[in-house]
């Protein structure tokens, strides 16, 4: 990154900031700041934990208590542990809680309205178009990749909905117990790892490298959730699985895969992959690819 890109990024915050009124302690008019205002828009109507609240918006545990008892203390919200599991605490707005979020609705319709109303036609659609942009990005760059155990439930919960994607995508459907599967311990380290890409703190993406000793590396059960995709995971996850293959000394990285999935296939093609003859017995499988690396002492 150059001192020109950091630079515009800091302007940029600050424009937005302060044209939003952010800075403000009565945020959209209201005897609030924006933090409060955040938690309110937050709250779904069956409520929420207050550590999914956490997640989502990324604060610290005592700062969301404190904003939660400015809440509680004005009647909008009540916070009460469940009854399963009492170290568990689920946030419910009140009636007043309800009208107040109603309330800071409008008046944010009506500060969306007041950045547009200055421009003509074709700057509103310019402005439109660049923030959707920029919120595709930025959401893009809140995705983590944490390496993860095979068997634990975010790993797990990415698998199920990924097989129950290959089996309504595939023209055979898919059976798991007829694939080459991986066993959880040829993706957990030194035989390989497992990747689960996680935004506010749910799991939307995976995948697995294999790194045997003697033979190449291979990308296993990469997938991403429909609702994060065209955020570049796919790319970024075979760029990390090729830093690791590399750090394990492999010189080759492999993958195969069926010719229903077309968009994997591309991005397979635009990374760098070269399609090679088949170098296993996958039944799914209709393409196999293989792509020179870099080894770390390379």
């Amino acid at each position: 990154m150059d001192a020109m890109q950091i630079n515009q990024v800091r302007r940029f915050n600050r424009t937005v900031t302060e044209r939003v009124g952010a800075l403000h302690d009565h945020y959209l008019g209201r005897d609030r700041p924006i933090g409060e205002a955040r938690l309110l828009w937050e709250i779904s109507e069956q409520g929420k934990d207050v550590r999914r609240l956490r997640e989502r918006l990324g604060l610290d545990s005592g700062y969301v208590s404190r904003l939660l008892r400015s809440l509680e203390t004005e009647g909008l919200v009540t916070v009460q542990p469940q009854s399963q599991d009492r170290r568990v605490r689920t946030v419910q707005l009140t009636e007043a809680g309800r009208a107040e979020r109603a309330l800071l609705d409008n008046r944010s319709d009506e500060l969306a309205g007041s950045l547009l109303e200055p421009l003509n036609a074709a700057q509103r659609s310019r402005l439109v178009a660049a923030m959707t942009e920029v919120d595709r990005l930025l959401t893009a760059a809140t995705v983590t990749l944490d390496a993860v155990d095979p068997d634990h439930p975010d790993s797990e919960q990415c698998l199920r909905s990924y097989f129950a994607e290959l089996q309504e995508r595939f023209e055979t459907g898919f059976d798991p117990v007829r694939s080459l599967l991986p066993d959880a311990g040829k993706l957990r380290p030194p035989h390989g790892l497992f990747l689960v890409a996680r935004l506010h703190g749910k799991p939307v993406g995976c995948a697995g490298l294999k790194v045997p000793p003697g033979a190449p590396a291979e990308v296993k059960r990469m997938w991403v959730a429909p609702q994060a995709r065209r955020l570049g995971l796919g790319r970024r996850f075979l760029a990390e699985l090729e830093a690791r293959a590399a750090l394990h000394g492999h010189d080759v990285l492999r993958l195969d895969t069926n010719r229903a999935l077309s968009a994997a296939i591309g991005l397979y093609h635009s990374y760098g992959f070269q399609e090679v003859t088949a170098f296993n017995d996958e039944p799914y499988a209709h393409c196999w690819f293989e792509k020179r690396i870099t080894t770390a002492s390379g």
